[in-house]
């Protein structure tokens, strides 16, 4: 996870469950003029509309004070979904034997986008089973890692 992402997350934990609702993560998408800080919350009866609209109030009151974003963003809140991203080793394990896809920064047997079955997940290593075959990939390789929604 990127150095912002972090401190992000360390700064906006307490708030949002404060509010009730768990922090799922964070994505920066840094694209010139047009920054995107993207906040992902869950429940466990589920995220309404609502809900992001009170979260987003909160984190951006946050932010003001912090101001830990030099340039021009915007904050967008969202449920995870049923295509929910992964960020770290817990969600990984919570996810065992569920299809998904990873985005890696450095090629693992050839390819930096994999799909296949969460099969492990020991410390910061992820194994995958890739069309029958382990995979083994180290968290901080993956770039961006998905569910693959079964519907």
């Amino acid at each position: 996870m990127a150095t912002l992402e972090s401190k992000l997350v360390e700064m906006l934990t307490v708030p949002v469950e404060a509010l009730g609702f768990q922090l799922w993560g964070i994505e920066y998408v840094h694209a010139g003029r047009h920054s995107v800080v993207r906040v992902f919350i869950d429940h466990e009866n589920g995220i309404l509309i609502e809900d992001c609209a009170e979260v987003s109030r909160q984190i951006s009151a946050v932010m003001d004070v912090e101001d830990p974003i030099s340039t021009e963003y915007t904050l967008e809140v969202s449920s995870p979904g049923v295509d929910r991203p992964l960020f770290n080793a817990q969600q990984y394990a919570a996810y065992i034997g569920e299809d998904a896809k990873v985005q890696l920064t450095m090629p693992v047997a050839g390819s930096r986008n994999l799909k296949g079955v969460i099969s492990k997940v020991e410390g910061q290593m992820l194994t995958l089973n890739v069309d029958g075959k382990d995979l083994v990939v180290a968290l901080d390789n993956i770039r961006k890692g998905n569910i693959i929604a079964k519907l």
